[in-house]
């Protein structure tokens, strides 16, 4: 192996462990220093210093208690260099002065890591607070928790990087100014505030999975809804959130082959990933028994009746119809409902579903699937002009080109 391709790959190994480690070192610097922007800074400066040093001396033992130690020691000199942090330094400098950035942790070093999951939850509660606009929610998620940079960002939702950095800064602007706190709910609020923060992973899931230029999206949502299923593991919606993204990421390859949209009745089932298809599928059962149903739990145990079929006309419509009644009344949206009118189709008919979809239609005008919903049922009775203009319309209203490509077939198919 050449020098320059030994250097390539142990920067690429340095990068991955910083992925993983940068949501754990950032939410401990924001516990020790209160400001999001210096434990950002002092983080990066480790990365900087890992850089240099772990392709010559190795990655250590503990990559995150060495990216804390020195990210801290890092900002303990910040906070040192400016006057107005004087005090602040006095009160954590003596904690933190004799600390050095060796491989080995010492005994405060292992006392944070044990409570790495407490300040990554306080964090996450931080980034999804709803005194925030929910596209600031997700990208403070995705840079704080999920270790993205800002152009990886901004990338991610097809915006600049100066756009992103501005949005990324308000937000922070936000939580300082709006005294926003660092901590996890109170038993009272935690139902409210903990469907936000699942709700902004699954956005960012769904993100990614509906357009194959942000499919990296899924495995950062991925990796922070096993976050939460292990930080949170009593709480039934979390790792409901955890079963629901599992078992759609283990359909995932199915969905688009060669960039082009693959439907459920004629995707290769064979594709799908069965390990992660038994992971969901037990975390479903374990939700049963707890008998605390909510709407991802829900959701999840749609997708598991999905998945537990080895063809499309074996499915369970009947059970997957029951599912949506429940979740109806868990969340009563007008997607839901959609999609409740598309399993029914299935079980009474195009008819029954289209009827179900009428009611829906104001809700939706903006929605390219319920149109493109609309468009199978009407060809399935027969009314072709009607579904024209409904593929024609869902066609307009598509943002992704895999889409909108789907949508002109089925439109030309018709002509």
């Amino acid at each position: 192996m050449t020098d320059s391709v030994a250097s390539r790959e142990d920067a690429t190994d340095v990068e991955e462990v910083f992925r993983e480690v940068y949501g754990h070192a950032v939410s401990t610097l924001v516990r020790i220093f209160g400001d999001i922007t210096l434990a950002e800074d002092a983080v990066q400066d480790a990365f900087v210093v890992a850089t240099n040093r772990w392709p010559r001396e190795g990655i250590p033992p503990n990559p995150a208690g060495w990216i804390v130690t020195t990210a801290r020691n890092r900002a303990v000199d910040q906070v040192r260099r400016l006057a107005r942090g004087r005090e602040l330094y006095l009160e954590v400098g003596a904690a933190t002065a004799s600390v050095h950035t060796g491989d080995a942790l010492s005994g405060e070093d292992r006392k944070e890591d044990e409570s790495v999951s407490d300040d990554q939850l306080r964090l996450i509660f931080t980034c999804c607070h709803p005194a925030l606009r929910p596209e600031h929610q997700v990208a403070l998620t995705l840079r704080l928790l999920g270790g993205l940079s800002v152009d990886e960002v901004a990338s991610s939702f097809l915006v600049s990087e100066p756009a992103m950095a501005k949005r990324l800064v308000r937000a922070k602007y936000k939580i300082k100014a709006a005294n926003i706190p660092y901590r996890v709910p109170s038993d009272a609020d935690l139902p409210d505030r903990l469907q936000s923060v699942l709700s902004v992973v699954y956005l960012i899931y769904n993100t990614g999975a509906n357009d194959p230029l942000r499919a990296a999206l899924r495995g950062e949502a991925t990796r922070l809804a096993r976050s939460l299923g292990d930080l949170m593991p009593d709480e039934p919606e979390a790792v409901g959130l955890l079963a629901l993204i599992v078992l759609s990421e283990a359909r995932a390859q199915a969905r688009l082959v060669d960039g082009a949209v693959v439907l459920l009745a004629d995707q290769d089932r064979s594709t799908w990933d069965r390990s992660l298809i038994a992971e969901g599928q037990t975390i479903v059962r374990e939700c049963i028994r707890r008998d605390r149903p909510g709407p991802f739990q829900l959701q999840a145990a749609i997708q598991a009746v999905h998945c537990d079929a080895q063809t499309f006309e074996a499915t369970d419509w009947s059970q997957i119809v029951t599912l949506y009644d429940h979740l109806l009344l868990a969340l009563p949206t007008p997607v839901v409902a959609l999609n409740r009118a598309i399993a029914l189709a299935e079980v009474e008919g195009p008819e029954a579903g289209l009827s179900a979809i009428v009611p829906l239609h104001i809700d939706l005008e903006s929605y390219h699937l319920m149109h493109a919903a609309r468009g199978t049922m009407l060809r399935l009775l027969g009314r072709e002009g009607q579904a024209l203009a409904a593929f024609d319309r869902a066609h307009q209203l598509a943002v992704t080109e895999a889409d909108r490509e789907f949508l002109l077939e089925q439109s030309q198919a018709l002509r």
